[in-house]
């Protein structure tokens, strides 16, 4: 079933989400049926490259933890060029879950910068991804875990694909001198 939806509320804080749980560290299960977690955007308008470093994703199993969700090609964290994302897309991660009712997505966002002289080369999501030449500036990510409520199901055949809009004019703002990211992103579809 694909869905648009609206902008759904990024809980920055554990207020809403279930705080028991968000500390919980992720598990990863050896036998299910596969997740892929998919990244679009629409980026900050001023730069040519915005990259943004996710350390983990994971999914809370209804009346479970969090299941980690791991990155493509099984890195330790997975850097996105959010300006190679408009109007595309990549794998964020990809993974077994076991089977199961799920109640939300949890992304921690490590680091974030802007280049305003160049493009990066090479694919929008990586490992890493080197900083492009000329003028930059590093972005404040005061509370990188981001909690995205939507319930959805793993069944025990197929796969499963969610795809998340990175909303980077709505995510990065400037004030008091610095650049600070405040990540927006929505479920565009769960499939």
């Amino acid at each position: 079933m694909k869905a648009r939806t609206t902008i759904l509320p990024v809980l920055l804080t554990c207020g809403l989400a279930a705080c028991s749980n968000s500390s919980t560290t992720p598990t990863t299960p050896t036998t299910g049926s596969t997740l892929n977690v998919v990244l679009t955007d629409s980026p900050f308008a001023d730069a040519r490259a915005v990259l943004v470093t996710f350390s983990s994703v994971s999914a809370h199993l209804t009346g479970g933890a969090f299941v980690t969700v791991p990155f493509s090609g099984g890195a330790s964290s997975r850097t996105c060029d959010l300006k190679k994302l408009v109007g595309a897309q990549d794998v964020l991660g990809t993974g077994v879950l076991t089977p199961g009712h799920y109640t939300e997505l949890r992304l921690v966002v490590s680091d974030a910068a802007i280049y305003f002289g160049s493009a990066s080369a090479g694919t929008a999501c990586a490992p890493t991804i080197a900083a492009p030449p000329g003028t930059s500036s590093t972005v404040t990510v005061p509370s990188g875990e981001i909690h995205l409520n939507r319930e959805f199901d793993v069944t025990s055949s197929g796969a499963t694909t969610i795809t998340l809009d990175f909303k980077g004019d709505q995510s990065i703002t400037f004030a008091g001198g610095q650049y600070i990211m405040n990540p927006v992103i929505s479920i565009v579809s769960v499939q």
